[in-house]
Parts: structure tokens; sequence; C-alpha cells
């Protein structure tokens, strides 16, 4: 696996942002989308450059915490928290009457009306559960924010993004210009995004006017009118390019270690989507390049397979909590639904040119030997040992972890249930690098344990 040569910043968290998308429900590119309109409106108010620069990284993470509070929106309403999501922001949530209604439809979908009536009940205080679910997402977003590198203002941003100019916003209850510029600029550009996917620019000027001095600062709804009739710009968000619309005397460059962040900042995102998967990205990274230092990998091809086992389980972002997290067997609609993720993930790490071979390698964790794996049913010498310790990787470490339909095995337990599977579906040399890692001893197995409680040595 060769090496990554630095890129645009703004093509990485392009290209990742639409995991992001998915995750809240959306179409993939709604937060290049609210960016182009966002920036736009940056355009319209005159900007400087370093709040440009906030600004735009603020659009394209500005759903960095969704997935924190995925479970307990599925688990409250008995709903799948997509649809629950992307609803939500079609009606004005704010208003209790429009809350109320929108929570009767969503709740428990075909299930009895006693079932239905107790979810209500339990969520009757609307504002304290919009309030939990909120603080959960934006407080998460903005340490996300912060944790790939990007500024305080950009944080801040994110943090603020669901308050309103009237007060009645969460978490916090901000108002007026208590609000951060960058993050009244986030709440307009992607409600108007939102309404203009559903129903063009009539729906998308329309909600503006609506919500105008209660969700919206009057002065961005008045700068927005400017550009109303630029058909040009709003037939341009079919195919929204960032990269146009970053300012250009503050373009960004990811290296190496910036790469390196960017994969540990979104595998906490992706960790974070279900109680039952906590810290599996970071612990699946640990064993697979454990195991590929016992393997005599070189340093950039441990480099390289770090950053696939960060973001291998990035297309899960896609996938409903009531399937994740769901104790009993899934039907096959389910199953057909779940053994689809690794498609997602390779489509959006193929995205970024230098992740093109990282992503064959990060969408092949379900794949065995002998074709019997998903999604593609790959065999043989079409997976490489990249690949097959990786799979190796996964399996391991989800045996060992909880999950919502059996309790975890021991690592002596977990190491011979996958012990058959080899030489057929998983890799030998492989297998054996693995043994050895929690045998001991071995100064990565040190690091293990030293870290990750359920890393324990097999005596």
């Amino acid at each position: 696996m060769a090496d990554s040569n630095e890129i645009a910043l703004s093509e990485l968290i392009g290209a990742l942002s639409r995991a992001l998308d998915v995750a809240e429900g959306e179409h993939q590119g709604h937060a290049m989308r609210s960016c182009a309109i966002g920036m736009r409106l940056a355009d319209e108010l005159g900007l400087d450059a370093d709040a440009r620069s906030d600004l735009f990284y603020a659009l394209l993470l500005k759903d960095a915490g969704c997935s924190a509070n995925a479970a307990h929106m599925a688990a409250l309403f008995g709903a799948d928290d997509q649809v629950a999501k992307r609803t939500s922001k079609l009606v004005n949530w704010a208003r209790p009457v429009d809350a109320f209604v929108w929570s009767v439809k969503t709740v428990a979908p075909g299930g009895s009306l006693a079932e239905r009536t107790a979810r209500l009940r339990a969520i009757r205080n609307e504002g304290q559960v919009t309030r939990s679910l909120m603080r959960a997402r934006c407080h998460r977003g903005a340490d996300i924010a912060l944790k790939l590198g990007f500024s305080p203002a950009t944080a801040e941003a994110i943090r603020a993004l669901d308050e309103h100019w009237d007060g009645h916003g969460q978490p916090l209850g901000l108002k007026g210009a208590d609000i951060p510029l960058a993050a009244r600029i986030l709440c307009l550009a992607q409600t108007v995004e939102v309404f203009h996917a559903a129903g063009g620019r009539r729906a998308a000027y329309r909600v503006a006017r609506k919500r105008r001095d209660e969700w919206f600062d009057p002065s961005l709804v008045d700068a927005m009118h400017s550009f109303r009739f630029d058909t040009r710009f709003w037939t341009s968000l079919q195919e929204a390019d960032v990269s146009a619309v970053e300012p250009s005397d503050r373009v960004m460059v990811a290296d190496e270690a910036r790469m390196d962040q960017i994969a540990e900042g979104f595998a906490a995102v992706i960790d974070a989507k279900s109680p039952w998967t906590h810290e599996h990205c970071d612990r699946v990274c640990a064993i697979a390049t454990g195991m590929a230092r016992l393997m005599g990998f070189d340093d950039r091809a441990v480099r390289q397979l770090r950053r696939a086992a960060l973001l291998h389980d990035l297309g899960k972002l896609s996938i409903s909590n009531r399937i994740l997290d769901k104790p009993g067997p899934l039907t096959d609609e389910e199953r057909r639904r779940f053994q689809e993720h690794p498609l997602l993930t390779e489509q959006i790490l193929g995205r970024v040119s230098s992740f093109v071979e990282l992503a064959s390698v990060a969408s092949a964790h379900h794949e065995r030997l002998d074709g019997s794996g998903y999604p593609r049913g790959l065999a043989g010498d079409a997976l490489n040992t990249p690949m097959r310790v990786l799979a190796i990787a996964d399996v391991y470490e989800a045996l060992i972890s909880d999950r919502p339909y059996r309790a975890a095995y021991s690592p002596r337990d977990a190491l011979e249930m996958m012990r058959p599977d080899v030489p057929t579906r998983l890799d030998p040399a492989a297998f054996s690098a693995l043994d050895t890692l929690l045998r001991g001893p071995a100064p990565e197995f040190g690091e293990l344990t030293g870290v990750r409680p359920g890393l324990r040595r097999i005596k």
C-alpha cells in the first residue's frame, strides 16, 4: 500500500462529510450544498478571510456530532433514527404543537396504539427530550472539530448551530447576537438546503421568510434575497464543488500527520453511533497494526493499514440503530441492508484521490478467502495481505466485545472460535500473528493492554 501525498484538506473533509449526510438521513452532498449556500452568504456579508475559512469547515463538519444521539433517538422513538432526523428538519420543532404532531407521526411506526401511546408519554416533555438530544449532538460535534485540529471558532459555530435568533433554540437557548455569526449562517444554510432539496427554490425562500426573526437572523435572510434569482447558483447545487467556494487565500493541505488526525477523528464519529461498538474502530486499529508489525510490514504499510482500520466501518453510519442495536436476529432485509455498509465505505473513501487503495482495503473487512464473505464475495488472491489482517482483527475484536444479542467472549474462547475458519476462510499467517500478539511478549502487546481493557494476554 503506497504512502499518500499531501492533499487538499477540503477534498478529504468534503468526501468524509458524505458519511455525516447519510447518518443524518440526508442525501449525500447535503453538507457540501449547505457549504455552498453558507459561503454565498459570507460573500454577501463581506466576511474576512479568517472568518470565511472558519465558516467553510464548520459548514462541512456541522453534523460531526450526528452519531452521538442516534442510539438514544432510535430507542426513544422506537423508529429509524435517520428517518426521524430527516423528517424533523421539515418541521418547526421549536413550536410545541408542531413538535407533538411530528412525534405522533414518527413514534413506533407499525406499532400498536398502546405502544405508540406509551412512547408519546415517555417523550411528552418535548423540550427536555429535544435539549438532551441536541446537546449530545452539538457538543460532540464541537469536540470532534477540535480533535480534527480546526479552530475554536469553527467548533463554536458547530456547537451553536441549532440555536435560534429568538432564543428558543437548543441546547443553550442563546439569543440574537449572542449566537456566533457563523452558527447563525449554519442554521440558515442547512435549513434552506433541506427545503430546497425537498421543494426547490420557492420552498427554500418560503421557510427563510417564515422563520425570519424566529429561527434566523433577519439580516441573513435579507442577504439571501440578494441572490434569489441567481439561477446559475441554485442549479450549481446539484453538483456542489466545495473547492470552488473555499477561501482561495486560506487553502489548507493535509499532510500525513493531518490525515492520521482526520482518520482518528472520524473513527470517533463511527464508534459513537452505537453503545455496542464503543471504541470498536480504535481497538481494531490497535490489533491490526500490532499484527502487521509482527508480520514485517514497513512503516508506510502500517500507517496505511492503520487508516483503513480506523475508517473501515464508515459505511455503518448509514445504518439505522434499529438494526445495529437489535437484540434479536435480523430479518433478511435488515441483513441485506447491513451487508451493504462496506460498499459505502469504499464509495466515500474512493472520492479522495490518494485513498483509492485504502478504500479497497477498508471495504474488504467482511470478505473471506473462500468467497463466502460480503459485500462482493471476493476470494483467494483478490484479497491482499492488509485485507486479510484487517478481517481477522475485525472478527476478533467483535468476539471479545459485548453485543446486544450476546455477551463478550474471553480472548481464549474468541481465538478457538476463529481457529476452524483457518485456513479456508481466514488467513493462517495473519491468524498466527494475532495468536503471537495476544500471547506476548511483544512491545505492541504492552501498548494494547495498557490502554484497552479486553485485549488481555492469553496464558
